[in-house]
């Protein structure tokens, strides 16, 4: 027989061993009860008990059980949204809290769920069944959920649910208006008014000044120059802040400040970043053919800007502060004075010769033509020679006017 000797130090493996054994008991129960706690499991179980309150018992019995899915075939999407937003297409939760609400039947007309699901509109991620995955609200995720608290967080100036407007726009990137766009709609008009196009191209057509915007929302976010930026480090944020103060995110920019307001920003924010390169079916595109509306006016503005007396100025850049109106030249910007005076403005002003000034330029020209808008003596003196024929013209026009009793 084994003799057993006495130790000094008390057993304690039996002690530690249960004590291991209540703990993984007791995670194991807590594991199971928060993987059921709040997932969709509980929310098809609320929204039944919600049915059963409203409309008995028998119609909660309907209400479908388990994962549940969309599949749009034709844009390849397979949501699972409807999980736990299972009161989509019920009538009698339209004041109900999400994820109980019924979805506004005006935008399900022309677009039915079963054709386009819910993120292509809504964002998010469709597979997921977790609701911090499915609201994208996860790592390595580019496309979150397009909520009104997320515009709440970038405190837009107009609906807070504004930013699914860009979403809408892949497909209805082509209509000059489109209802219930009114954010997307101010800045398509904004980008007319102000003449974008004289420096960017945009969908084929504009100018070279400044980059090419046609899909400038396929830029990664890790793309964008945060240093300068305050407050949200995205590239909505980015847009917003550069769209108000160019200069104050990227120096070198030759981009005029607009005065924008901050509303018109985030418009023009939202716009810009719509602009994607998505694969949609031609079905699904609105309005055709898939090219910007073009009046025969801004045609042939447009072909006097590029081929006009004025293109000298329209390529060199001049024109985005100022315009030069006797050559049908008009400046985006209209931050300096008509240029097509400037042989008697410069001489008013400056006391100087047109030659001179240019040959050795002060205030904010000093800096413009030395940093921004470098000109080789050469094209000094063809800039002095385009101004003298402007105002030549503009002498005329003026010599016209008074005999009219106008102004030119």
């Amino acid at each position: 027989m084994e003799r057993r000797t006495n130790s000094p130090y008390p057993r304690w493996d039996r002690p530690v061993l249960a004590g291991v054994g209540v703990l993984l008991i007791v995670s194991t129960v807590i594991f199971a009860w928060a993987d059921r706690v709040h997932d969709w499991r509980w929310y098809q179980t609320e929204f039944r008990g919600l049915v059963g309150e409203r409309f008995g018992e028998e119609k909660a019995r309907t209400a479908p059980r388990g994962v549940q899915q969309i599949y749009a075939a034709q844009l390849g999407r397979a949501d699972r949204c409807i999980t736990c937003h299972q009161a989509v297409v019920w009538k009698g939760f339209e004041q109900a809290e999400h994820p109980f609400r019924t979805h506004t039947p005006e935008p399900l007309k022309a677009h039915a769920l079963e054709d386009y699901g819910c993120t292509p509109c809504h964002g998010g991620q469709g597979w997921a069944i977790d609701v911090d995955a499915a609201h994208g609200e996860v790592a390595h995720w580019e496309e979150p959920l397009l909520s009104s608290w997320l515009g709440e967080s970038y405190s837009l100036a107009g609906s807070k649910g504004a930013l699914m407007q860009m979403n809408c726009n892949i497909c209805h990137r082509y209509a000059r208006e489109t209802p219930g766009m009114g954010a997307i709609n101010r800045a398509k008009a904004i980008v007319t008014e102000k003449g974008c196009r004289a420096c960017h191209v945009v969908n084929g057509r504009g100018g070279t000044i400044g980059p090419d915007l046609t899909w400038v929302g396929d830029k990664a976010p890790e793309q964008y120059d945060y240093s300068r930026l305050s407050g949200h480090q995205t590239a909505f944020a980015w847009h917003v802040a550069h769209l108000k103060e160019p200069k104050a995110l990227v120096p070198e920019s030759v981009m005029p400040n607009f005065n924008f307001s901050t509303g018109d920003a985030q418009a023009l924010a939202m716009l810009v970043m719509s602009w994607r390169r998505e694969e949609v079916p031609a079905a699904f595109v609105a309005g055709t053919p898939r090219t910007d509306p073009v009046t025969a006016e801004e045609a042939l503005a447009e072909q006097e800007m590029k081929t006009g007396p004025g293109a000298w100025f329209v390529s060199t850049g001049c024109f985005v502060c100022h315009s030069i109106s006797v050559f049908k030249v008009k400046s985006p910007a209209q931050i300096g004075p008509d240029l097509s005076n400037a042989v008697e403005d410069v001489q008013k002003r400056f006391g100087r010769t047109l030659d001179d000034f240019l040959a050795s330029p002060t205030g904010t020209m000093s800096v413009v033509l030395s940093r921004q808008i470098v000109l080789t003596p050469e094209q000094k003196a063809v800039a002095v020679q385009k101004l003298r024929e402007a105002f030549e013209l503009y002498l005329k026009q003026r010599a016209v006017a008074g005999d009219r009793g106008t102004r030119p």
